[in-house]
Order: C-alpha cells, then structure tokens, then sequence
C-alpha cells in the first residue's frame, strides 16, 4: 500500500516549515513508521550532499537524518541556487539542470512536473508516512500558474496541507485568515487545519486568536507551538538565519570573524564552531570593520565566487584580512573563500556571469578556473599532524599553483587536497562539513589556543532533535495529523 501523506506550507518564508517537519519526522520515527521527508521545489544555497551522489537543500538533509534514513537527491528533486547575475542554477534530481532568470523559470517549471512527481512516487514506494513540505508562501497567487512548490503538487498528487503561522513575526491571524481570502477556492478546500507556530508567553493568551482564526477560515486549529529556542544549533535552510541575534558567551577565549557575503553558500559550516563555548564567532557584513583582535579569519563558500569577492573590496575587507594576516593571524578559506584567497578567478564560460578574470587577493599562490563540471562527493582523509576528519566537496572549478605543493590535506587515496602559504598562516581547501568533524574542530582549537573541544558534535544535533520532537508530541495531537494524511 502506498505510504500516506501530509504537506506542511506556511503563510510565508522562515515561519518554521522546515523545522516542524524535522520535528515531526523524528517523533514519528520513535513510534516505528518508516518516515521519508519531501520538499518538491527548493531555493537555497546551503545545500548537502547525498549518499546516491547527487545535492539537496541542506534543510532536507536535516529532515533525513531526524528520520534516520540516508539523504537521496529524491527528497529535494529541485533545487534553486541563486547566483548573481545568471540567474539561479537548477538542480534537479541531484544534477545541475541549467540556469534561468526568475521570469524564464516560471515556464520550466512545467517540464519538471514529470520528475518531481517520480521523486515523490519513490519515497512512497518505501515509506509509511512522507512529510511533504511546501516552499515560501502558500498565497503566492501571482505563481500559481504551473505551480510545483506549494497548492500546485498538493493538486498534482492530491494531498491535505497543513497550514502554518509565524506569530512571533507579528500579524498571525492576519496572515492564516488573508491566506484563506486570496487562494482559490478549492486550494483552501485542501487545508485541513493550521498551527501556530513560535509563541512566547502564557498560550491562554492566544486562546481566542486561534478560536477566531478558526472561525474566519472554516479551519480546524491543530496547534499552537511554543518558541523552541534550540533550533539555533540545527543547521538552517537559508541566510535569514544569519540575521538570529546570538546569547553572548562568557567564557570565550579566541574569536573568530567570517565575512557574510551576499552569495555566501554552506555556511552552516561556521554552526560547529558557534556550539563551542570557547569560541565567539563574530559575522561580518560588507562594510564593517574587521576586529584587531580576531585570531582567525574565515572566508566561506560561495554561489558566485566573483561577486562575492567584488563586495568584499567593496566593503574594504580585503585590506582588513591582509593586515589580520601581517599580524599574524591566520585565514581559512573554504571553497569559494578558497578561490578568492588566490591570485586570479577565471570565468572563461561564464559560469556565474560574464565571462573574464578577476584578481583574487592574493594571499595563496594559486589560481583558479571555473567549470561546469560539478564535484560531489563525501570525502575523508587527514590534515597537517594526521589529524582525520570526515567531509564533503561541493565546487565547480579546478585550483593550482604553486602553494598546492603544500596541500591543506591528503585525501583516504593519497590524493593531495587545497593548498597552504608558505608561512603556515593561510589555508584553503575545498572540504565542508569540516568542522564538525570533532577531531578536526579540536585541532583547531587546541591551534587557535582555545583549549580542548566542549561539545561532540553529532551528538548535539542528536539530542536537540530529539528534544525537538518531544517538544512537538507535547503541543501537536500527532495521532490527529496521522489520521489527517492520506
């Protein structure tokens, strides 16, 4: 029998979809069901790599392994990765697709409507429960035509959604009962009830808000979850996590910047080193000054390499890292940050934009080509000192030179990997996931003179998914949404 289904869609962006499904996938997995998670349509460019060899938003990846099972390019069969002046690169199914502007996608979405309904027919065929998850707004009317994020594959595979408010932004009940008012008529008709997610504060409060958002939809209310502020640690799906405020850390010892840059991309390669309590990560937008007491500087990846780079001179950053590293302070650039720690960047194809050379900063003597051809791959090896680590690459292009003599590692093959200065302060490589490898973040810290590692990574995470999913079974009737899918 084909597994049951339920989507999850919100009156907006960051109303918390992406973590209730992980939540939810992870407190239906201690019942016993075979739990896949699913979200047809993605725009990010924090992105995992799968184990079928393929890439889906990292938000995704997340929900996999809440639901203990391997992520597959099939649980995210498109994926938008923004990019400057080209557009948005497609993944589809794990695999770059092509390129488009926002206008020109809105008629190829049509063309993968066959490939995202066979991704969704797989995770069927081996579930008991998928927990589909919608994209942005559900009362984004003006996209509807050829739909494929939200009440466009609800329509296509038939499903009941789920409706789901952000009250900590303010207007809740505004945006449930708006959403009701603009979409049609029999997209409503699919809705089989809301939540409320982030409360703060004594939920009698609200008590009458939910009853009112109730009466004005004809929607029964499902739910009403408190702010869970631990979803900090997990890894989040895109920038506008970057803008959290962060508790303050009293018993910081090294402090280390990273410039967040319009394209930035992985970034939740930073989250380990945010979990340590030694460590004060501090982000840096365009403009602002770079700190005299940083002990590293850490550039990182990129979705357009050469863009990035060019507001980071715009913002005088450049000058600020090369006096962090006359000063004796080390840089890491990971992935696109690698490029742009080299001498030049070359586009010839124009992969990211017009085709050209730029100079790079110069700190690494390498160069870098830009191709189309896309590594992916989990990787494992060691660094300096034998020091394992386990990761993953995700690049287009191909770097060499010079200080590539002096790689940043060597991988489980021999091969060697990224390169080092000649004076030991400057490193690139293009691995991610490298700090949360424990015995990597440990090396660096024991480097960096932070003292030893506080925090075992994998367990973190682990444990916050749990308690998130109990969190949920508190305030959610997991039973009613159960008998809601279908």
């Amino acid at each position: 029998m084909p597994a049951r289904a339920l989507m999850f869609q919100g009156t907006g962006s960051d109303v918390g979809k992406s973590l209730l499904v992980a939540g939810l996938a992870r407190a239906l997995t201690l019942r016993g069901l075979t739990v896949r998670p699913f979200k047809p349509q993605n725009m990010s460019n924090n992105a995992a790599v799968t184990a079928d060899g393929g890439e889906i938003g990292r938000a995704q990846a997340l929900q996999a392994r809440a639901a203990r099972t391997p992520a597959s390019v099939h649980m995210n069969p498109v994926l938008l990765k923004p990019q400057s002046e080209i557009g948005a690169q497609i993944v589809v199914q794990g695999r770059v697709y092509g390129s488009a502007k926002a206008a020109a996608y809105q008629h190829i979405k049509r063309e993968l409507l066959p490939a995202v309904l066979e991704s969704y027919r797989l995770l069927r065929s081996a579930a008991d429960i998928v927990l589909v998850e919608g994209a942005g707004s559900a009362s984004e009317i003006n996209l509807r035509t050829n739909d494929i994020a939200n009440m466009g594959f609800a329509e296509a595979a038939d499903l009941p959604v789920v409706l789901i408010g952000d009250i900590d932004r303010g207007g809740v009940i505004a945006s449930l009962v708006g959403t009701k008012q603009v979409i049609d008529a029999q997209d409503a008709a699919r809705v089989c009830g809301f939540i409320v997610n982030k409360f703060r504060g004594d939920p009698a409060l609200f008590a009458d808000g939910m009853t009112r958002i109730a009466r004005a939809t004809g929607w029964p209310a499902l739910g009403l979850v408190p702010f869970f502020p631990e979803a900090q640690i997990l890894p989040a799906e895109d920038a506008l996590a970057l803008e959290l405020k962060r508790p303050a850390k009293p018993q910081t010892r090294v402090r280390v910047a990273a410039p967040i840059l319009p394209h930035i991309a992985n970034f939740d390669d930073l989250d380990p080193l945010e979990a340590e309590p030694a460590v004060e990560l501090i982000r840096l937008r365009p403009g602002a000054a770079l700190p005299g007491d940083v002990n590293l500087v850490i550039l990182p990846g990129s979705k357009a390499t050469i863009a990035d780079l060019a507001a980071l001179r715009a913002g005088g950053l450049d000058v600020d890292i090369a006096a962090h590293r006359r000063r004796g302070g080390l840089v890491l650039g990971l992935c696109g940050g690698y490029q742009m720690l080299g001498r030049t960047i070359a586009d010839p194809q124009g992969i990211e934009g017009p085709a050209g050379c730029v100079a790079g900063l110069g700190l690494l003597d390498v160069e870098t080509v830009l191709s189309d051809r896309k590594r992916l791959e989990p990787i494992r090896g060691t660094t300096a000192g034998e020091v394992s680590f386990c990761g993953y690459e995700m690049h287009m292009g191909v770097t060499s030179g010079a200080d590539c003599a002096r790689p940043f590692a060597r991988l489980e093959d021999g091969a060697p990997e990224g390169a080092m200065s000649s004076d030991g302060r400057v490193f690139g490589t293009y691995i991610h996931a490298l700090f949360a490898d424990d015995r990597q973040r440990a090396a660096w810290l024991d480097r960096l003179s932070a003292g030893p590692a506080a925090v075992g990574y994998d367990e973190l995470i682990e444990q916050t998914l749990d308690r998130l999913a109990a969190h949920l079974a508190a305030h959610l009737d997991l039973d009613r949404l159960l008998s809601l899918a279908r």
